[in-house]
């Protein structure tokens, strides 16, 4: 071997025997190298998601009602109240109740809006949005409820959020959680 007056070591081989010698080591140490690669972990490549907030880390409260075109929308908003980020992917699952917390009518349908994974920040909120018809059109309303009784994805614990809902034609549907305000 000899040094290069500017930098790094040259390996000089003048056989062919030795410059074959020299290849095989050469794939040794990249095999070698690859199978250290192959079994290192590459988490300093990828971000881990975020956990999925617990139904004790959020706040639910009802948005401002909206009517359009013969129906009713009203937003759910979820806002983390935990100190770290966490998410919420999907349907909550929404069911209207009386003053004795007992359902009234079915719960409300997907609305089969695709949907993605929301991150919320500590202090940061997502809404889902339900709908109903505005009044009876093509059928009944129902009693107007007490409440909204919350599911967020991927709970099993309820939230009972004050909400006077009423369900009219049999429409109560929900959309998924989102930033846009979509159902």
């Amino acid at each position: 071997m000899s040094t290069h007056p500017n930098g790094p070591r040259i390996l000089r081989t003048s056989t062919r025997r030795g410059a074959a010698t020299m290849c095989a080591a050469t794939l040794v140490g990249l095999t070698a190298a690859g199978a250290a690669w192959a079994t290192t972990p590459t988490t300093a490549h990828t971000k881990a998601a975020p956990r999925t907030c617990a139904a004790s880390e959020l706040y639910l409260s009802m948005g401002r009602q909206e009517g359009a075109a013969g129906s009713l929308y009203w937003p759910i908003q979820f806002t983390n109240t935990s100190t770290t980020s966490c998410a919420l992917r999907g349907y909550p699952g929404v069911s209207a109740l009386d003053t004795a917390h007992h359902q009234i009518g079915p719960a409300a349908a997907h609305s089969g809006t695709s949907y993605g994974t929301v991150t919320l920040a500590p202090g940061h909120s997502a809404s889902a949005v339900v709908r109903t018809t505005n009044g009876p059109v093509g059928g009944p309303c129902l009693r107007t409820g007490a409440y909204l009784r919350v599911y967020p994805p991927a709970s099993r614990t309820a939230i009972l959020v004050p909400a006077p809902w009423k369900t009219c034609s049999g429409v109560f549907r929900t959309g998924p959680v989102n930033t846009e305000g979509a159902i």
